[in-house]
């Protein structure tokens, strides 16, 4: 299993109220990593080696 990048006490939060899935976590990792490795990409191809708000 991947590091997950998301804290699930926070996602819990965020929820408000909601049932979280256990495997909710893990799932909205995957997509926050799809995001960064595209900002990266951005990134690197406007000469950058910093990920700016932008980028995403």
């Amino acid at each position: 299993m991947a590091e997950i990048l998301v804290v699930r006490s926070k996602i819990k939060e965020a929820a408000k109220g909601m049932n979280v899935a256990g495997d909710f976590a893990e799932a909205l990792s995957k997509e926050v990593e799809v995001l960064i490795k595209k900002a990266a990409e951005r990134a690197k191809a406007n000469g950058r080696s910093t990920v700016k708000p932008r980028d995403l």
